[in-house]
């Protein structure tokens, strides 16, 4: 039933069929008649540009022989026209098939000639071809419409998210700095023993839900174009030796040790350094959160001849192989730790690749294998020196 889609659907097929004797009309449409055709008969070639002008013809039959307008002249006209110049044109002619009637007909715009008196099966099938690529014309068609309704509904969507990303962040943010400064000033109190425990538990909590209020806000600036890059030369291990400050206390709490190996050579980026630091400072908590304590958390650079390579590796729980292509998606997350679950909402490396990518630079997952840990890679285009 795949060929009469479009009569379930109350969408027969055209013909056209032009012809001055009436019989010979009936007798067309008698051969043609099947489930799905409308077959329209016009007696001439004025009645035929009359029908063109108001029906969807799939394929015109023309006598070639008729009074005032003969069937190359019909052609003619319709290939004239934006309308019916793509319909594709049968000749029916009972004259003899010389070469130059034919190289006229095709000259017209002519896909086939059928010699009179017409054989039925020769007809039925070729006027067969064009009624299923008619159909699967219209097919595709609503398929194409389809597929841009739902492609405008996404887009809309993601504007409804990036939207609700800047919203919910900027809702969430003078909370978090009125709990910030309700834990300043029990901090200036002399407290020792599980008071201070609580508190510091509470500051490391808030610092981690700040953290996650800027990457939301960051991925909605990202996304709406708004995002601000102060580019300028920096010294790379600048960046680097700020990541390890800021990671330091997560990676104590959680009973992590980092090894940084950075070379002493200076190594130029053309870039904003506060930025890159970001991306490197989301791949080490990102490796924390993923790594059972106690656990090692690498980071290296390397400058090659045109680029500067930073890796990040941890002894986590690795990445399952089916979910490794689609971990830098936005929201995605690793199954399987609870408190992975509990402490990220899959922001981190979607964030990490939006920011690497706007510096010209790639991050990749080098490798990693399900209890073994990963190997995150960025790798940055290297500067000059600036003069002096």
């Amino acid at each position: 039933m795949n060929r009469t889609d479009d009569t379930e659907m109350g969408e027969p097929v055209h013909f056209l069929l032009v012809d001055d004797l009436p019989e010979n009309l009936l007798a067309l449409e008698a051969l043609l008649q099947r489930d799905g055709l409308v077959c329209h008969k016009a007696a001439s070639g004025e009645e035929a540009l009359e029908l063109l002008l108001v029906h969807d013809i799939a394929l015109a039959l023309l006598d070639v022989q008729m009074p005032e307008m003969d069937g190359f002249q019909l052609a003619e006209f319709m290939r004239g026209s934006e309308r019916t110049r793509h319909i594709p044109i049968i000749f029916l002619t009972a004259g003899t098939a010389d070469h130059q009637r034919r190289f006229r007909g095709y000259e017209a715009g002519a896909v086939d000639f059928i010699q009179k008196p017409i054989e039925p099966d020769i007809l039925r099938s070729k006027a067969a071809v064009f009624f299923d690529l008619h159909t699967q014309q219209r097919r595709i068609a609503r398929q194409r419409d389809k597929l841009e309704v739902l492609t405008s509904a996404l887009q809309l969507a993601d504007q409804h998210k990036d939207r609700f990303l800047a919203i919910l962040g900027h809702e969430l943010r003078n909370p978090i700095a009125a709990l910030n400064a309700g834990l300043n000033l029990l901090g200036k109190r002399d407290d020792s023993g599980p008071k201070q425990d609580i508190r510091d538990q509470m500051q490391r909590s808030l610092n981690h839900l700040t953290r996650l209020v800027e990457d939301l806000l960051n991925i909605a600036r990202i996304n709406e174009g708004k995002i601000s890059l102060k580019i300028k030369p920096f010294v790379l291990q600048d960046a680097l030796r700020y990541v390890v400050e800021s990671c330091q206390s997560l990676l104590d709490a959680d009973g992590h040790t980092l090894v940084a190996d950075i070379p002493p050579e200076p190594i130029w980026i053309h870039g904003d350094e506060v930025r890159i630091a970001q991306a490197v400072i989301n791949l080490v908590s990102n490796a924390a959160r993923y790594t059972p304590e106690p656990g090692q958390i690498r980071m290296t650079a390397r400058r090659f001849e045109d680029s500067a390579r930073i890796e990040v590796s941890d002894t986590g729980i690795g990445i399952p192989i089916e979910a490794q292509e689609h971990i830098f998606e936005l929201f995605r997350q690793i199954d399987g730790t609870s408190r992975a679950a509990r402490d990220g909402l899959g922001i981190g490396l979607a964030l990490v690749r939006q920011l690497v990518e706007l510096h010209s630079g790639e991050v990749t997952l080098v490798n990693s294998a399900p209890g073994v840990g990963s190997t995150f890679r960025i790798e940055l285009p290297v500067a000059g020196a600036p003069a002096e």
